[in-house]
C-alpha cells in the first residue's frame, strides 16, 4: 500500500504516521505539509510546501489520509473555511480521478452541516462535498482521543489538559467505551478501512474502535 498523509505533524498525524511505518503492508509514505516531522524512516518521504494549495501532481497512492486541522477557536469563520473546507477539497480534487484511492478524512464528534457551531458546520461541509467526490471517501468523527507513545498536541492548552487527564484515561475507557478512543487505534482503523473499507461512511469513536488493521 502507497500512502499519502497530510497533517503528520499534529497529534493525530503523528499517530498515523506511526503506525504506517510499522505496518509490513506500507510500501511508502509521503507526508506533505508545511513542517517536517523529524522522522527518518525507509518508507517516509517528505514534500514540504509553504503553501499546500500549491501542490504538484499526487499519482499513484492507495489511500490518502488526511489529519491536518486546526482549532477554531479564535478563527473567523472564513478563515476556519479556507484551512478546513477549501484546503481540504483543494487536495481531494487533486486526488480524485484515482477511483480505487481511499481517501480518509479526519473530522470530529458533533460535525454537523446545519450544526450550531460554526466549526460543526464548516465540517459538515467538507465531509458531504468528500462524499460526492468519486473515490472511496471515510469520515473519521473520534470524541476523546488519548494519546500513546510519546505523542504529544501541538496546541499548548490540548497538551496540558492531555496531562491532567491521560491518569484518568483507563476510568474513562471503563465508562465511555463508545466515545474514546487513541492515536494509536486511529492509525490502525485508516490502515483498515483502506484495506477492506466499512459498512459505513462516517465512522463514529464505537466504529473506528472496532476496525482492525
Amino acid at each position: 500500500m502507497k500512502v499519502i498523509l497530510f497533517g503528520a505533524t499534529g497529534m493525530v498525524g503523528q499517530g498515523v504516521l506511526r503506525e504506517c511505518l510499522l505496518d509490513p503492508e506500507v510500501e511508502s509514505v509521503l507526508a506533505v505539509g508545511r513542517t517536517a516531522t523529524g522522522v527518518r524512516h525507509a518508507k517516509l518521504r517528505e514534500l514540504l510546501r509553504p503553501d499546500l494549495f500549491d501542490l504538484p501532481a499526487l499519482d499513484g497512492f492507495d489511500a490518502c489520509f488526511f489529519c491536518l486541522g486546526v482549532s477554531s477557536v479564535g478563527m473567523s469563520e472564513q478563515d476556519y473555511r479556507r484551512v478546513t473546507h477549501d484546503l481540504t477539497l483543494s487536495v481531494a480534487g487533486r486526488l480524485a480521478g484515482q477511483e480505487k484511492l481511499t481517501f480518509v478524512y479526519v473530522s470530529g464528534a458533533g460535525t454537523d452541516e446545519r450544526g450550531r457551531s460554526m466549526w460543526a458546520r464548516v465540517k459538515g461541509r467538507t465531509e458531504n462535498a468528500l462524499l460526492a467526490l468519486p473515490f472511496q471517501a471515510y469520515m473519521f468523527r473520534p470524541g476523546y482521543i488519548q494519546p500513546l507513545h510519546g505523542i504529544t498536541s501541538r496546541t499548548r492548552w490540548y497538551r496540558l489538559a492531555y496531562v491532567v487527564v491521560a491518569p484518568l484515561y483507563p476510568l474513562l475507557r471503563r465508562l465511555f467505551p463508545a466515545q474514546v478512543t487513541t492515536t494509536e487505534q486511529i492509525g490502525r482503523a485508516m490502515l483498515g478501512v483502506a484495506r477492506r473499507g466499512w459498512p459505513r461512511r462516517v465512522l463514529g469513536p464505537k466504529d473506528i474502535n472496532e476496525v482492525r488493521p
